[in-house]
């Protein structure tokens, strides 16, 4: 079957990955998603299944047991996983950005003591910034670690926690005062923990309690939770980087990341959109003729189409410019915003080609219908991404003298 969004300039390897993995999405997660959606089921078999294809050490070096292979490999993996079901694609999303900051900025203990249980699946990642009270303000974080001797003693509540309950190390912000006198600049005196815990719901170590799963409109399947933290004790050596006050720029290196994942995400949703679309137009009937004929329909057909060609190029683009070694704020700042903008669109349109069909969760495309929203709010708003944008074409195009 034809598709869209190709990508051009694959290694023999990479392609060979991506057809693995869409045959199965293919096979193991489109015959099921809907199904345990429904259900809220947390969807065992296919992690275990995408474990064993090794997805979990996609981006790890291979001296630590992973593929080696470069955030584009990743991307594309995610855009195909999210065209299957995007519940699916969250799980390793926050997975890889913990794996990514340790590799980043880990100290060689870390990263000789996490990656290679990373790579196989058996340590899986969370990261947690967000709190109740804070929403997209990083700035505003109120969690608090402070030195007692050779540990730190961590107290605060933590929001929107993807993979709460099933992850088994948690990346945490916190705010630390050591070594910043009054007055520095709250990004400066933030620090990330690496907090290893037990798989599961309640107190699940001394001092860190996970409640349990947040009720969602979409995005089912995944536990989404909060954390609390009551004197809960780390060993200084679990400071990732060993150094306090370098959290927030951790933080930001993996939500770049996150934001290529969150943008192709929504370019797997929007395609998986697209092919229910163009399909259910074909054998829908009126007036005489398949509903495709009509003009009114492939007006539609053809601005989905170059929805899901636009975003895909975007995130591609975000991808291989990280890749690279440079500086992609602004091209992933942009390819999330458009992509999680235009898989709304994208899913909206295929939803009304349903008509009252789509309404039904007989159908696929109403659980593409729940699920697009959130991609307008993970990784940070279309807000938050325009403020991205705009501040960095001024400094691109900023006038001089």
């Amino acid at each position: 079957m034809a598709r869209l969004a190709r990508t051009d300039g694959l290694t023999d390897i990479q392609q060979e990955i991506l057809s693995t993995v869409r045959e199965f999405v293919d096979k193991e997660i489109i015959p099921v998603a809907t199904e345990l959606e429904h259900r809220d089921e947390y969807p065992t078999q296919i992690v275990e299944g995408l474990k064993d294809l090794g997805v979990f050490g996609l981006m790890i070096p291979e001296e630590y047991g992973g593929l080696g292979e470069s955030l584009l490999t990743y991307a594309l993996t995610v855009e195909e996983i999210a065209r299957g079901w995007m519940s699916v694609s969250g799980i390793i999303n926050t997975h890889f950005i913990v794996a990514y900051m340790l590799k980043q900025h880990g100290t060689q203990e870390q990263k000789d003591y996490f990656l290679p249980k990373m790579a196989a699946g058996e340590i899986r990642g969370a990261f947690s910034m967000s709190e109740p009270a804070l929403g997209s303000d990083v700035s505003a974080i109120s969690s608090k670690g402070v030195r007692d001797g050779e540990e730190f003693v961590l107290t605060g509540q933590k929001m929107w926690l993807t993979n709460g309950g099933s992850s088994t190390l948690v990346a945490v912000l916190c705010r630390t005062d050591e070594g910043h006198p009054e007055g520095t600049a709250p990004h400066k005196s933030m620090t990330t923990f690496l907090v290893e815990k037990e798989a599961g719901f309640g107190e699940v170590r001394p001092g860190l309690t996970i409640p349990g799963k947040i009720e969602k409109m979409g995005y089912k399947g995944v536990d989404t939770t909060e954390l609390i933290m009551d004197g809960l004790r780390i060993p200084a050596d679990r400071v990732l980087g060993g150094e306090t006050g370098r959290g927030f720029y951790h933080m930001m290196d993996g939500v770049e990341v996150g934001r290529v994942n969150v943008a192709a995400r929504g370019c797997g949703v929007a395609q998986r959109a697209f092919e229910l679309g163009v399909a259910y137009a074909q054998q829908r009937q009126t007036f005489g003729k398949p509903i495709a004929q009509h003009q009114a329909i492939q007006f539609k057909l053809a601005e989905m189409a170059t929805k899901v060609e636009a975003a895909h190029a975007m995130m591609v683009n975000a991808a291989r410019k990280k890749d690279s070694g440079q500086r992609n704020d602004l091209e992933a700042g942009m390819a999330k915003y458009l992509a999680s903008e235009y898989c709304k669109e994208v899913v909206e349109d295929a939803f009304r080609i349903h008509g009252g069909y789509g309404f039904s969760k007989e159908y696929e495309i109403e659980r593409l219908y729940r699920e697009a929203p959130m991609l307008l709010i993970g990784e940070g708003t279309a807000e938050i991404q325009k403020m991205i944008i705009g501040r960095r074409l001024l400094e691109e195009y900023r006038i001089q003298g």
